[in-house]
């Protein structure tokens, strides 16, 4: 392989991979915001101050996924965003709810905390049902037929479920007493209907596909993949049995319930990666096809060789210093 051919490659893992750290990282703190609702005041506070050093630099992720998707794929870029064009602001929409209603449910006089704490589980509930609807949308090629539609409906319907699972199990380890207990029960809650979502729409996604079925079930590639199906379901029963035993989160492996869920992420996303190569828009445009001109990724990798490692230097950094558990939010 050249280096002109392995430029594309490169630049789709990169963008692959920091969409996947945007999904982990923001998802929980998307997850605590649709969480909000079911805390009382103090308990709110509480969640809020477990995300607060993280939330706005999660979202840094996203900037350089779609950055790479515009500087490196520049013809999948406006197939994508043309399509997307609606989910796009609707989730623009709700993350800066979000971020006002972080600062002005604190500085805000105390009879305007309550609309503000709304506005943060409105904003978060926006962003999740916005970034679920944009990801069925993009594995069924932009189908516009009611198929298409119901299908991105669905997912639509799942990805809040699943952030809300991150965001209890981020709450079990960054939090302790009552609050704590609340999100062992809140994760146990959400468990069995994320899993029978996520179960419906990997039975979907084929039938949606021609290609992923060709793909998923052909021989020898089926058993070669099974480990995935088999590593989710153990992952599953893991969490279902952590949050069952309260001596187990008490004795310090709550942790597991988040790192369970983050792992059935990270093999989802995998399988949807293999299952969409070599295409960056399923169906219409081969990930060569929509790479910029040679010259012009070399620039852009001499500047994401630069970028990448301090973001994630930045990352780690950030997660170091502020770790522990979460104290009720003070300015």
């Amino acid at each position: 392989m050249t280096f002109a051919e392995f430029l594309p490659l490169f630049f789709m893992a990169i963008m692959g991979l920091a969409l996947l750290a945007y999904v982990v990282l923001d998802g929980y703190d998307l997850g605590v915001g649709l969480l909000l609702p079911l805390g009382n005041d103090a308990q709110k506070d509480t969640m809020i101050a477990s995300i607060g050093p993280f939330w706005d630099a999660n979202e840094t992720w996203l900037v350089l996924g779609i950055g790479v998707l515009l500087v490196a794929f520049p013809k999948a870029h406006g197939v994508v965003l043309q399509a997307l064009y609606l989910p796009v602001a609707v989730m623009l929409i709700g993350l800066i709810l979000r971020g006002v209603a972080f600062d002005f449910r604190v500085k805000a006089p105390l009879r305007y905390k309550p609309f503000w704490n709304r506005a943060f589980f409105g904003g978060s509930l926006l962003a999740s049902a916005a970034q679920g609807w944009m990801l069925g949308s993009y594995i069924t090629g932009f189908d516009q037929s009611a198929l298409g539609w119901a299908f991105s409906l669905c997912i639509a319907l799942t990805l809040p479920a699943a952030y809300v699972m991150l965001g209890a199990g981020w709450l079990i380890m960054k939090t302790d007493g009552a609050l704590r207990d609340h999100a062992v029960t809140w994760a146990r809650r959400a468990l069995w209907p994320m899993a029978g979502t996520l179960f419906a729409i990997s039975l979907a996604t084929p039938l949606i596909s021609d290609q992923v079925w060709d793909k998923w079930f052909s021989v020898p590639e089926l058993f070669m993949l099974l480990p995935v199906p088999l590593m989710s379901v153990l992952a599953l029963v893991a969490i279902h049995w952590v949050t069952g035993r309260a001596s187990v989160v008490q004795a310090g492996y709550g942790w597991l319930v988040f790192a369970n869920t983050v792992l059935i992420f990270v093999l989802a996303f995998f399988g949807l990666a293999y299952s969409l190569y070599p295409y960056v828009v399923i169906g219409q445009m081969t990930v060569y096809e929509a790479a910029a001109a040679t010259p012009s990724l070399v620039v852009i990798f001499a500047g994401v060789a630069l970028t990448v490692p301090v973001i994630v230097a930045y990352t780690v950094f950030m997660y170091r210093v502020f770790w522990g558990k979460a104290r009720t939010l003070s300015y």
